[in-house]
């Protein structure tokens, strides 16, 4: 049985020995490391599997061919999106004289031949079954076409619905073993799922200054971004509703074929990257590396830019299409509450700022205040594991300059004049520490007035 116990993938090959080939979580590590690029690098991935929804249901299709082919050509199956995978092709070598029997063989062929496609083929002398490797709703996304390049050779296709796929799992039990663990960012792949991105949203909390919940409390303060794929052409009548909320992030593909856990991976190679060794910077202009773009290069209404700005307004992240790729222009939180102008949380770019911030703190408390005795700061004290309110101060003053050498915040005169280290006046174990920051900006428009003059002659 499948071990529902957190595991590190390091390859997709790992990924699908364990979980099959074609399945979901393949498909998800196959971007997330890739054969012909560097995809997330280095840095550690671990999958949190569930068990099957009660009641899920794979995704069944039928692919009927009709007629005698009058010459030799190529066919292509196109599985969502894909007319294949890593250099291997569904192609359908037509020859004359081929019969139903004979393309039907080819098709089944075609698709089981690759080891990783998401679909299992079974032919008849008169159609192919196609059923997707999982159960689930987002089997449901498997899309099937024939693309024959305007040739078809006398033979004609069509496609059938036989069962829809569907049931999605708790992910309750998952989000517990997280624990203690940091955690920053998650692949939501159940996608816009109302039940997977409350769960989400609940355990995660929001932040606070006065009443911070889930895992921007105080204590814990491990939050993450749960991103979240859409192949929807707008899903921002979704992220409208979770305005006060800083959770889920979508990763729109809009209008592809592909599979919107795909979109979700995506993004997560390319804002991983971003924020572990360029965190001051956004991936907004970096384009997705693997995901299907539409079979007419049309994405609908997020092509504008009017369009995409009221997107963004209302909590969803927006892309276009640029030299047949899918390339961001926002990434943003569903976070856009009503009269909050700019919102605080609204680019994930700030919160991996912010969470930097507090990790870089963390570190310095852990080096210089934690298990350490507090002393006054006008006691002579030459013993080992002290720290003084001025000297903890004096730390801190140099972390701000710190923090604007990285570019991750500016004007460290701010945060040193704001900074505030005392004894707690209720509790002799508690030092206390306070200052406020200002996160740099990011230029996402640029405005620049010109005046033009005339040039008269002198008298």
């Amino acid at each position: 049985d499948l071990s529902t116990d957190p595991v590190e993938i390091t390859s997709a090959q790992q990924a699908g020995e364990l979980f099959g080939w074609g399945s979901p979580l393949y498909s998800i590590a196959r971007i997330l490391f890739p054969k012909t690029s560097n995809g997330i690098g280095g840095i550690p991935v671990f999958f949190y599997p569930q068990e099957e929804a009660g009641g899920a249901a794979e995704k069944i299709l039928t692919v009927t061919p009709t007629g005698v082919a009058t010459k030799n050509g190529t066919h292509y199956l196109v599985l969502s999106g894909r007319d294949g995978l890593d250099g291997e092709k569904y192609a359908i070598p037509v020859l004359a004289g081929d019969t139903t029997a004979d393309i039907t063989a080819k098709m089944a062929d075609a698709v089981n031949n690759i080891l990783g496609a998401p679909a299992i083929a079974a032919d008849t002398d008169y159609e192919v079954t196609l059923t997707s490797k999982w159960k689930g709703l987002t089997a449901n996304e498997l899309v099937v076409r024939i693309d024959t390049n305007d040739v078809d050779l006398g033979i004609t296709y069509s496609v059938d619905l036989v069962q829809a796929g569907s049931g999605t799992p708790s992910i309750s039990s998952s989000l517990e073993t997280i624990g203690n663990n940091w955690v920053t960012l998650v692949l939501n792949s159940y996608g816009t799922v109302t039940d997977v991105m409350d769960a989400f949203e609940e355990y995660n909390g929001v932040p606070s200054q006065n009443d911070p919940t889930g895992r921007y409390k105080g204590i814990i303060m491990k939050p993450f971004i749960a991103i979240t794929g859409s192949t929807a052409e707008d899903p921002s009548s979704i992220t409208d509703s979770r305005k006060d909320n800083v959770t889920i992030a979508i990763a729109p593909a809009p209008l592809s074929e592909g599979f919107g856990f795909e979109a979700a991976a995506n993004m997560l190679v390319l804002e991983a990257r971003c924020a572990q060794t360029t965190p001051h910077l956004d991936v907004a202009g970096k384009v997705y590396p693997d995901m299907p773009i539409p079979a007419d290069s049309i994405i609908g209404s997020m092509d504008e830019y009017e369009n995409r700005d009221t997107i963004v307004k209302k909590g969803c992240s927006t892309v276009s299409l640029n030299a047949g790729a899918y390339k961001v222009e926002d990434f943003v939180t569903t976070y856009h509450p009503v009269g909050e102008n700019p919102p605080q949380f609204r680019y994930v770019r700030n919160l991996m700022i912010d969470f930097n911030v507090r990790y870089s703190y963390y570190l310095l408390e852990q080096i210089h205040v934690v298990d350490h005795v507090i002393a006054n700061d006008g006691d002579p004290v030459n013993a080992t594991n002290v720290i003084k309110p001025k000297q903890w101060k004096q730390i801190l003053n140099g972390f701000a300059s710190e923090l604007v050498t990285r570019a991750l915040i500016v004007d460290a005169a701010f945060m040193q004049d704001s900074l505030l280290v005392s004894l707690s006046s209720s509790n002799p174990d508690r030092l206390e520490t306070s200052f406020p920051y200002k996160r740099s900006g990011f230029v996402r428009i640029a405005s620049t007035t010109a005046t033009a003059g005339f040039n008269f002659g002198n008298v």
